[in-house]
C-alpha cells in the first residue's frame, strides 16, 4: 500500500517533466500569431468609431426641469435667517444652504458628508451634526 503511494507520487513528477518540453514549443508557436493580432485590433478600433459617428448624428434632446422642483416655496423664519425671506425653488434653497455651509466652514473636515450646525442651522436641523443626505429632508419641514 505504501509503495503504491510512492509510485503515484513519482509518476506525476515524470509527467510534469514531459509537459515542460511541449510548453516551450507552444511558446515558440505563439510568436508568429502576435503579428496577426494587431490587424484584428485595428479592425476593432474602427468599429467603435463608426458607432460614435452614429451617436453624434442623433439630435440631443434638451432636458426639461421638473415643475415640482421649480415651484417657489416660502421659507420659515428659521430658514429665512440663512437663505433669505424671498420665495425660492427647493433647488435654490439647497444651493444657498450649501453656500452658507461652505462660507462658514461648517462641513466636517474628516467626514465631508457631515455638516456641523452652528446656532442658525441648529434651529433648522434640530441637532448638532447632520449628514448631507438628511439635510434635504430636514429642509422640507421649513418650506411651504
Amino acid at each position: 500500500m505504501a509503495t503504491a503511494k510512492k509510485a503515484a507520487k513519482k509518476a506525476p513528477a515524470k509527467k510534469s517533466a514531459a509537459k515542460k518540453a511541449p510548453a516551450k514549443k507552444a511558446a515558440a508557436k505563439k510568436a508568429p500569431a502576435k503579428k496577426a493580432a494587431p490587424a484584428k485590433k485595428a479592425a476593432a478600433k474602427k468599429a467603435p468609431a463608426k458607432k460614435a459617428a452614429k451617436k453624434a448624428k442623433a439630435p440631443a434632446k434638451k432636458r426639461t426641469p421638473n415643475a415640482a422642483f421649480m415651484k417657489a416655496l416660502t421659507p420659515s423664519p428659521q430658514l429665512a435667517a440663512v437663505v433669505g425671506s424671498a420665495p425660492l425653488p427647493r433647488t435654490e434653497v439647497v444651493s444657498k444652504l450649501w453656500a452658507y455651509i461652505k462660507k462658514n466652514k461648517l462641513q466636517d473636515s474628516v467626514n465631508k458628508r457631515m455638516v456641523n450646525a452652528d446656532a442658525k442651522l441648529k434651529e433648522i436641523f434640530g441637532k448638532a451634526q447632520v449628514s448631507m443626505f438628511e439635510m434635504a429632508g430636514l429642509i422640507g419641514k421649513h418650506v411651504k
